[in-house]
């Protein structure tokens, strides 16, 4: 079983260790106490918790699509040549960059401080865990 420091948990939901320890003693997590003696809390647990809490801001479009991958944010930051622009979009803690044609960019009207929603529909996604477990998370 993985497990993660209070700290680590705090650091992937994006929030201070003091909200998890709130949130163990109100019992919403699960507090262990792992071999070192270390305040732990699992990871699968840890993981449906931040399932349930996401809070997804709302897709402005009223589109409905295929694509399940959708990041509603602003746009921070578009580059744009005679040809394809870069436009970056900051989506909740989610950096997502797009290359486009300038053509699309004058289109849509993107401009740093849009809103903007980026679509994902791809057939391939890499997903990579660390080389080595940090301290603090273990398989048992």
């Amino acid at each position: 079983m993985t497990h993660f420091r209070l700290s680590e948990a705090a650091r992937l939901l994006g929030v201070s260790d003091d909200t998890v320890r709130r949130w163990v003693k109100n019992g919403l997590l699960t507090e262990h106490t792992d071999a070192a003696g270390r305040k732990v809390v699992d990871g699968a647990e840890l993981a449906a918790f931040a399932r349930a809490q996401a809070d997804a801001s709302p897709d402005p479009t009223g589109v409905a699509r295929s694509a399940r991958n959708r990041f509603v944010g602003l746009v921070t930051d578009v580059v744009v040549d005679t040809v394809m622009a870069k436009v970056e979009l900051q989506c909740g803690p989610n950096r997502i960059v797009s290359l486009m044609s300038s053509e699309a960019v004058a289109e849509l009207g993107l401009r740093p401080g849009t809103l903007a929603v980026a679509v994902v529909k791809a057939t391939q996604v890499i997903v990579e865990t660390p080389a080595e477990a940090p301290a603090g998370r273990g398989e048992g």
